[in-house]
């Protein structure tokens, strides 16, 4: 969680220094940014997994020689799951965390239009962006152990995709 918060940091930082270095009277050019702010994002998580990565797999072979028999008593699968939930959970709190913001905010979900189901379905997509990424951890992991690069693209890919049609809506 801790690497995906620092993607995260740097990720702001640059859509932040982007937005003030722009005409911020340019509607179309902020748009622009925003989604280059959530791609940049999109890579610099998938970098910081790669990175997490690397350290996990660094720290596996250290405790293969400090065991008994050789062998790490936590096999690079399980590393990639609980790297995977713990990226999903991070983000899925700070995705209802403005939702739930709004829901202690004045008035009621539901007048002037709004859908009497957005805390539900905030709430479901919060949970499959929990699973992708949960999902993407372990084929990420599995993609770096076993040099297959096409589905480490899949993987960023992907990613991409579910980042714009989030943004998309």
């Amino acid at each position: 969680a801790f690497f995906w918060l620092v993607s995260l940091l740097l990720a702001s930082l640059i859509w932040f220094v982007s937005v003030h270095l722009s005409d911020r009277e340019d509607a179309k050019l902020q748009y622009s940014l925003l989604i280059f702010g959530a791609a940049i994002s999109v890579l610099l998580q998938e970098a910081f997994r790669f990175a997490y990565f690397k350290l996990l797999k660094k720290a596996d072979e250290g405790m293969a020689m400090i065991s008994e028999d050789g062998r790490s008593p936590i096999s690079l699968r399980q590393m990639a799951y609980v790297s995977g939930l713990a990226f999903g959970i991070i983000s899925g709190g700070f995705s209802v965390i403005n939702i739930l913001a709004d829901s202690i905010g004045p008035g009621i979900v539901g007048i002037h239009g709004d859908s009497p189901y957005y805390f539900i379905t905030s709430a479901f997509l919060t949970m499959a962006l929990v699973l992708l990424h949960t999902f993407w951890g372990v084929i990420f992991f599995d993609a770096c152990e076993k040099h297959r690069y096409w589905c480490l693209g899949l993987v960023v890919a992907s990613h991409l995709l579910t980042s714009g049609l989030v943004s998309s809506n």
